[in-house]
C-alpha cells in the first residue's frame, strides 16, 4: 500500500474513533496517527519518511545510515542518559538496518510494541498525553492494511517468519490495486466531511 494511501486510512480511523479515545480529538493526535501509519515502511529504502532521510534510496545507503543512527543514539544513551527507551531505539534502528521490506522487525506485532514504547517515552518527557493510542492506531493500521497486499506481513517475526494475509488480497502499484487505493480513500474523505461538523 502507498505511504499517503497509510497516511489518509490512519486519519479516517482516528476520526471514526477518536470519541471513544482518552482525549477525544486533537490535531496532535492526529498528526501523530498519520506519522505512526508510514514508520512500519522505514525498513524501504523509497518510502516516504526515507525519502527526506536518505541521500540515496538504495538498500546499501539505508543500512549504513539506519546502523550510524543506531551507533550514535547506543553511545549517547551509554554516556548521558541511561534510558531504557533509548536503548530500544537503537536496538530497532539495527533492525530496521538489516531488515528488507516487509520481513522484519517494522512489519510485526514485535515492532509495533518496540515503537509504542518509544513513542510512550517520548509522551512522557515532552508531556505529550495519550500519544500510546495515536501510536498504535497509526501503526496497527498500516498493518492490518499491508495484510490486504498479496506479500503479506512477517506478523510474529523474529519467531515465526511465515507471512500472514486475509484471503482477499490485491497487488500493490497493479492497475486494480491503484484503483482500489484510490476508492478507499475516495469512501475515506467523504466519510471525514460527514464526521467533521460532530468532531470540530
Amino acid at each position: 500500500m502507498k505511504g499517503k494511501t497509510h497516511a489518509g486510512i490512519g486519519a479516517i480511523t482516528f476520526f471514526c474513533i477518536c470519541d471513544k479515545l482518552p482525549g477525544k480529538f486533537s490535531y496532535i493526535g492526529l498528526i501523530i496517527v498519520m506519522i505512526a501509519s508510514l514508520v512500519p515502511d522505514i525498513d524501504h529504502p523509497k518510502s516516504l519518511i526515507n525519502k527526506y532521510i536518505l541521500p540515496f534510496k538504495n538498500k546499501k545507503t539505508k543500512t549504513v545510515v539506519y546502523l550510524c543512527l543506531a551507533l550514535v543514539v547506543l553511545w549517547f544513551d551509554y554516556l548521558y542518559v541511561g534510558e531504557p527507551a533509548l536503548k530500544a531505539l537503537g536496538i530497532s534502528l539495527i533492525f530496521i538496518a538489516v531488515s528488507s521490506h516487509r520481513n522484519g522487525l517494522s512489519h510485526s506485532l514485535g515492532g509495533l510494541i518496540v515503537f509504542t514504547l518509544i513513542s510512550g517515552y517520548l509522551g512522557n518527557v515532552y508531556n505529550i498525553p495519550f500519544i500510546v493510542y495515536y501510536f498504535m492506531i497509526g501503526y496497527g493500521m498500516h498493518l492490518l492494511c499491508d495484510m490486504f497486499t498479496k506479500m503479506g506481513i512477517p506478523l510474529f517475526y523474529p519467531f515465526i517468519r511465515r507471512k500472514y494475509k486475509f484471503p482477499l488480497t490485491y497487488k500493490v502499484s497493479s492497475k486494480s490495486g491503484n484503483l482500489f487505493e484510490d476508492f478507499l480513500m475516495i469512501m475515506g474523505i467523504v466519510y471525514t466531511i460527514y464526521r467533521l461538523p460532530g468532531i470540530l
